[in-house]
Order: C-alpha cells, then structure tokens, then sequence
C-alpha cells in the first residue's frame, strides 16, 4: 500500500466578500447583492479579464467564523432538525465542516477591475474568498442528479 500524502496545506484570502449579511443564517440569500473586492497586493486587473462573459461564478470560501469546537466529523442532522435523518457531514453542505470550506454558484453582475459584483452568494459580511471559477455547464454532471427528499424541504427558501 502506497503511503498516504500528509501534505498540509496553507491557503490565503484573494479576496473578500462585502454585503449587508453579518449572521449566518439558512435562509433568503436570493436576493443578497454582494462585492467581492480581489486583494490588489496579488492581483492586477488582468486576473479578471475575460471573466465578464460568463453569467455565474463558482465561489469557493472561508467559513471563518465557525469556531473550532462547533466542527463536526461524524453524523448529525441537517439544520439540527431532528424529523430529518441523521447524515454524515460529506453527505451535506453544513457550515460546520472538517475544513470550513464554503462553495457558492452565484450571479455575476459586474465585474470592474477587481471587483465584482454578484447575486445570491451564500457568504456573510468579511468572508475570505480562497477560489473563484466561472461557471461552465460542461464540468456539470452530463447524467441524471439524484439526491434525497429531505433536500427539497431545507431548501425551499433557501434563496428566496
């Protein structure tokens, strides 16, 4: 058996996001309008050149404010509502993961040197953004999504 890579890794911010959200909450981020301003010591505007012709964007995230002792490794229930079933936490997309990591498909709206302006991103007030990527439908499951019920019933007004 190969030994398993250890290899840790250290990410830092590229940017920021900025919106009127200061609390987590699970619900009505349809309508949040948010910038995302690129840290301008590692960027130019070049970074984002070519980013305006696609409608949406992958965010990938920092849930930095989920405190260490809250993560959770094992199973619990999705919204703590214990009527739905107990699921592992890589069977959900809870903020209280291994690696408090956050991805979010959101609306762009502008893009302005390094700033961009999007819809719907599901990241509070002083999140640290670690990744953008422009949504493409072709890195998109090409067969039939299957997921289960309960997902319907948390997510109905989710983005709202």
């Amino acid at each position: 058996m190969e030994p398993v890579d250890t290899t840790i890794f250290t990410l830092h911010p590229i940017g920021w996001v900025r919106n009127e959200r200061t609390t987590t909450q699970d619900d009505f981020w349809g309508s949040v309008i948010s910038t995302i301003t690129l840290d301008s010591n590692q960027f130019t505007p070049a970074a984002t050149q070519g980013l305006s012709e696609f409608s949406h964007l992958v965010i990938v995230f920092a849930m930095h404010k989920v405190p260490a002792e809250k993560i959770v490794t094992g199973a619990r229930h999705p919204r703590g509502q214990t009527e739905l079933p107990l699921v592992g936490i890589f069977g959900q997309r809870a903020k209280a993961r291994p690696n408090r990591l956050g991805v979010s498909c959101c609306e762009l709206l502008a893009c302005d040197g390094l700033t961009l302006t999007v819809k719907a991103l599901d990241a509070i007030d002083g999140t640290p953004v670690i990744d953008i990527k422009p949504y493409m439908q072709a890195f998109e499951p090409q067969t039939e999504i299957r997921e289960p019920a309960w997902i319907s019933a948390i997510m109905a007004q989710y983005y709202d």
